[in-house]
């Protein structure tokens, strides 16, 4: 019962404003009086989980990618999808959620994913006579390519919670990032089809497009290259994951400074505050889940789950149909780093029982995160996306449920039922043997 009660606890606070780091400090110093634990062995080991080096890399990774959204890759990303897809009806939300999966490759992040490819976009799809709601809808959906598309901080946090490999978690949710990027742009296109506001760009000879698709690429190249670099270095062996999320800060100042010159001092260090106080915030959680996740071992709490999950049914398939229900609703409450702090250390001994790879299970967990991120009534990202370009819930309700209905809902029941969506590429590139 007093685990209970300790989830409850994290859940209300988070629900009530209640800062996410003090949420889940609040559940671990209610369980630690409630069932008499000794702090003195609880703090020493949290600590020591906390200062696992592959933790290093989550920092790092939120650096590159506050510079890199601040060093001008957007607009060069944009003009690289633009070239190719502008003369399609609809093709300007498809080169949206293109530059989002690109620059996903780079940031790593969906905030700074939402916030990067929307600021300069938005006012372009408004130009082009697309519905506003549409717009942000779009913007905010493909936005969470960032949790899907390597490299995920969401995934290494999931990866030292799990003890799984980072490499393994970040191929696992390429399959799944890709789908869901294939069917939001059909959403995109079938949804503006007949409508007649939508404004076209001008039409270009043979020549003139590959001209202009070349002179982009070029001008893009440096922040193309970026996710070969860091993405290359690790699957090649060549790097650790923290060593490459190192070599992105350092190719991320030189691109803002040297290439595009789009930073100055000042927006330097500014970028720089906001991702130590971000890390600090997401480091002071990681030592309240780890003492969570010890007591919650130390209660049984995965073998509670899974007795009463046996009593419904045994059926590897119910079962994760239980608990994609369940973490939907989860995804509905609570922003994505809690969310997967909160349910890793519960579900992932459960599902494993069940036959469930812990890689294919990153996947299903990258994919049910990803909608909550986008499904009202918390919505972070659709909420900012709709302060970007002026929208409001009501305009982006309808679009963003067609794309919830169409694109995140068959990604999650193809994910959750095809393992091979999730383990292909990490059986391909690391001989991974689930």
């Amino acid at each position: 019962m007093d685990p209970l009660i300790a989830f409850l606890l994290i859940v209300i606070g988070l629900l009530t404003g209640i800062p996410v780091a003090f949420a889940f400090l609040l559940g671990a110093v209610f369980l630690i009086w409630a069932g008499d634990y000794d702090p003195s062995f609880l703090l020493p080991y949290s600590v020591g989980q906390v200062s696992s080096i592959i933790l290093l890399t989550i920092p790092l990774f939120i650096l590159a990618g506050g510079l890199m959204q601040q060093g001008g890759i957007a607009n060069r990303l944009i003009d690289i999808a633009d070239t190719l897809l502008g003369r399609v009806k609809g093709g300007l939300g498809v080169v949206g959620v293109v530059g989002s999966g690109l620059f996903s490759a780079i940031s790593g992040s969906t905030s700074a994913t939402v916030s990067a490819i929307g600021t300069v976009l938005l006012p372009r799809l408004d130009r082009a006579g697309y519905p506003r709601g549409h717009s942000a809808a779009l913007i905010a959906n493909a936005g969470v390519l960032g949790i899907l598309i390597p490299p995920s901080g969401l995934m290494i946090v999931y990866a030292w919670l799990g003890q799984v490999s980072v490499a393994a978690a970040f191929l696992a949710t390429v399959g799944p990032g890709l789908v869901v990027m294939a069917l939001l742009a059909l959403v995109n296109i079938l949804s503006l089809r007949s409508n007649p506001d939508i404004a076209l760009s001008q039409p270009r000879a043979g020549r003139e497009t590959a001209t202009a698709f070349l002179r982009s690429s070029w001008n893009g190249l440096p922040a193309l290259l970026m996710p070969v670099v860091i993405l290359g270095g690790i699957y090649s062996g060549v790097m650790t994951p923290t060593e490459a999320a190192g070599v992105a800060v350092l190719y991320a100042i030189v691109i803002g400074f040297v290439v595009y010159r789009e930073f100055t001092v000042r927006s330097f260090f500014d970028t720089v505050i906001g991702s130590a106080m971000r890390t600090g915030t997401i480091m002071i959680m990681l030592l309240g889940i780890a003492m969570l996740s010890r007591m919650f071992i130390m209660e049984d709490v995965p073998g509670t789950i899974l007795s009463v999950l046996a009593e419904v049914s045994t059926n590897p398939l119910v079962i994760l149909l239980m608990i994609n229900a369940f973490m939907i609703i989860i995804g509905m409450l609570m922003d994505d780093t809690s969310a997967v702090l909160l349910t890793t250390p519960i579900l992932l001994p459960v599902v494993t029982q069940f036959g469930v790879d812990p890689i294919h299970f990153a996947a299903i967990m990258g994919v049910n995160i990803g909608m909550g991120n986008v499904t009202p009534p918390t919505a972070p990202l659709l909420y900012l996306a709709g302060s970007i370009n002026g929208a409001r819930l009501e305009e982006m309700l309808v679009p963003t449920l067609r794309m919830i209905a169409f694109a995140w809902l068959p990604t999650l029941v193809l994910v959750t039922y095809v393992p091979s969506i999730a383990l292909f590429l990490p059986r391909l590139l690391l001989g991974y043997p689930g």
